[in-house]
């Protein structure tokens, strides 16, 4: 997956041994309620199905969803809170670009909370427009598969090709993983190609619409990386945050060495 940050990777795989379950359970509660403004039948709401989707791999409580659809879609008493969808864009050490998106109820707190993050850790946050022209928005869906990847790469590229001799949507890239594969897909085509994809017998565990980074920025020193590391930290870990990416990539073992200190 060309430019994918490799520090995603780890973090993705260490936010599931001591993410806040607490914290978790807000952020994804907050994205379903957004989703249910666009109708609080996920059958027809795509994006209502894509965030009840992450909300159930994540564990949350089907109580908690139920609350958040009808909080989300003004059939619960007393659920006035708007939350608005923004973006902060940024330099952390190194150079790395950083994108941050939220969900907020208060933008001039969530502002000055994500600047004190990038004062702190030695980077920069910026105007709009200032990373995000290094990134473009691809839907991407996740497949699990017991095959051997060789077994899988065959049987997966013979699927693409029939779905798109079909007339289904193209995949633009894809990465073999431990345990399955990441597809990539334009934006617009995320929901058709999973559609595809399960309809061609494929398991498929998750999709997302997700920032990829087209120019990467790789660190080779420590105390750069540290640092850079610790702005991402610091930025996920705002109650606001729903999302950081970063075009962000070092060596794996300098990566493993600094996430074990």
């Amino acid at each position: 997956m060309a430019g994918h940050s490799k520090w995603a990777q780890i973090k993705r795989t260490k936010a599931v041994v001591d993410a806040k379950r607490g914290a978790v359970f807000t952020r994804l509660g907050r994205e379903i309620s957004v989703a249910a403004r666009g109708g609080a039948d996920p059958s027809g709401n795509f994006q209502l199905r894509t965030a009840i989707e992450k909300a159930k791999a994540a564990g949350v409580p089907n109580a908690n969803i139920e609350r958040a659809i009808l909080k989300g879609s003004g059939q619960l008493s007393g659920g006035g809170e708007q939350f608005a969808d923004v973006r902060y864009e940024g330099y952390g050490p190194g150079g790395v670009a950083v994108l941050i998106e939220a969900f907020t109820d208060n933008r001039n707190r969530t502002a000055a909370d994500v600047r004190l993050a990038f004062n702190k850790h030695g980077g920069n946050l910026g105007e709009s427009g200032c990373v995000s022209y290094l990134f473009e928005q691809r839907g991407v869906v996740s497949l699990g598969s017991p095959l051997a990847p060789e077994r899988l790469e065959l049987s997966l590229l013979e699927g693409l090709e029939a779905i798109e001799a079909a007339g289904g949507p193209p995949t633009l890239d894809y990465e073999l993983q431990a345990g399955g594969v990441e597809l990539q897909c334009h934006f617009s085509a995320l929901e058709a190609l999973q559609e595809a994809l399960q309809g061609a017998g494929f398991t498929v565990e998750g999709w997302e619409h997700r920032w990829i980074p087209q120019t990467p920025c790789p660190l080779h020193e420590a105390e750069q990386l540290r640092g850079c590391l610790g702005l991402l930290d610091a930025l996920e870990d705002l109650d606001d945050v729903r999302d950081v990416t970063s075009n962000l990539e070092a060596e794996d073992a300098l990566l493993e060495a600094l996430m074990a200190e």
